[in-house]
């Protein structure tokens, strides 16, 4: 569904003449949690679309109208917002919870960009693509604020 939507952007483009325009997902995200008429906002669904989105992007493989390009994407959110008024599943998109420990595994592991000392004090290595840059950055200076203000 991420490719179709954003090969009917890329083809919508093309049409009126802008076919060498960068799109920029800018928020894509999955509630893992919700109200009882959220049915599709879990842990499962989350974890499934975050996981697979990231490796999607990693990998560079673009969509079907635009193969092998990167795709400059966000993910909405880092945190879940646990004061965010509204229904469950809008303080329930995030990545960790306002702990900062992990809602569910979205595929970053120690084997993979983001790895943590005995003391759990990220390391950062900016190696992957923007958005998860964004959300190492962030992390950092979590991390950093709470030794400081410690």
């Amino acid at each position: 569904m991420f490719d179709a939507q954003l090969d009917a952007v890329y083809h919508a483009l093309d049409a009126l003449g802008y076919d060498d325009l960068e799109v920029i997902v800018s928020e894509t995200g999955w509630p893992s949690a919700g109200d009882s008429d959220e049915a599709g906002a879990t842990i499962e669904n989350a974890q499934a679309y975050n996981s697979n989105l990231i490796q999607h992007l990693v990998s560079n493989r673009g969509t079907p109208l635009r193969p092998n390009q990167h795709i400059e994407t966000y993910i909405f959110a880092l945190f879940n917002e646990d004061l965010k008024p509204g229904p469950t599943s809008e303080r329930n998109y995030g990545l960790f919870h306002p702990d900062g420990t992990r809602v569910y595994n979205f595929g970053l592991d120690a084997n993979s960009q983001l790895l943590f000392s005995a003391a759990s004090k990220p390391y950062i290595f900016l190696e992957v693509c923007t958005f998860l840059k964004i959300c190492l950055l962030c992390l950092f200076f979590m991390a950093f604020e709470w030794i400081v203000l410690r």
